[in-house]
């Protein structure tokens, strides 16, 4: 009989808590309702550009003030070849997270509109789309942007740079600036990035009231 998907806390791959102080259940909804509503992320296109989403939330929560990490989930075959994949053949997936203070413990919650209609915790967001055998999950902080191409370590990760950064700008438009057609649609896109770019440093200067 096939065993029904499993996630697994991954702790090699971990960052651990800064020692914040964590959020309160309803301020971290606040914050997923706030993101979910934005015009300016593309929550239906969830096959493209997570990474960018990701990072495009951690910026601005990070400008206002609110610690931030990233949620990762690995597929089993993507992590060490073995048995399990993620929903629509992903290799990985990467939200947002926040830490909040919640039955007298600290847990990882995930804004992830793509994939849940509500803030859910990291263990939660990993089992959803993982859809056969074992995915692998695990926290890093805010300002790493993506692992890199080959052997994956707990700090070799690229960290959020001038570069990545228009990658994001590029991703919240709907492009991927890294790809070689993302590339070719940059040069019809310039205006369009702009406005992005425009309409994201726009939130960076108002701060909600969360």
């Amino acid at each position: 009989m096939e065993q029904p998907p499993a996630s697994l806390f991954h702790a090699p791959l971990a960052d651990e808590h800064r020692g914040e102080t964590p959020l309160t259940m309803l301020a971290a909804q606040e914050i997923f309702a706030y993101f979910k509503n934005s015009s300016l992320f593309r929550w239906s296109d969830a096959n493209n550009d997570c990474e960018d989403r990701a990072n495009a939330i951690c910026i601005l929560l990070e400008d206002w003030g609110i610690p931030n990490y990233k949620a990762w989930v690995f597929s089993g075959y993507f992590m060490n070849k073995g048995f399990g994949n993620l929903t629509n053949r992903w290799n990985y997936h990467v939200a947002a997270a926040l830490a909040v203070q919640h039955e007298n413990k600290i847990g990882y919650y995930v804004i992830d509109p793509a994939t849940s209609k509500e803030l859910a915790d990291i263990e939660t967001w990993a089992l959803r789309v993982t859809a056969s055998g074992n995915s692998f999950h695990f926290i890093k902080h805010g300002d790493y942007y993506i692992f890199p191409g080959r052997k994956i370590e707990k700090d070799n990760w690229h960290k959020r740079n001038k570069r990545n950064y228009n990658w994001t700008m590029q991703g919240l438009g709907g492009i991927n600036g890294k790809s070689s057609k993302g590339k070719a649609q940059l040069a019809f896109h310039k205006k369009m990035v702009r406005r992005t770019e425009e309409k994201f440093k726009q939130l960076k200067n108002q701060k909600p009231s969360f």
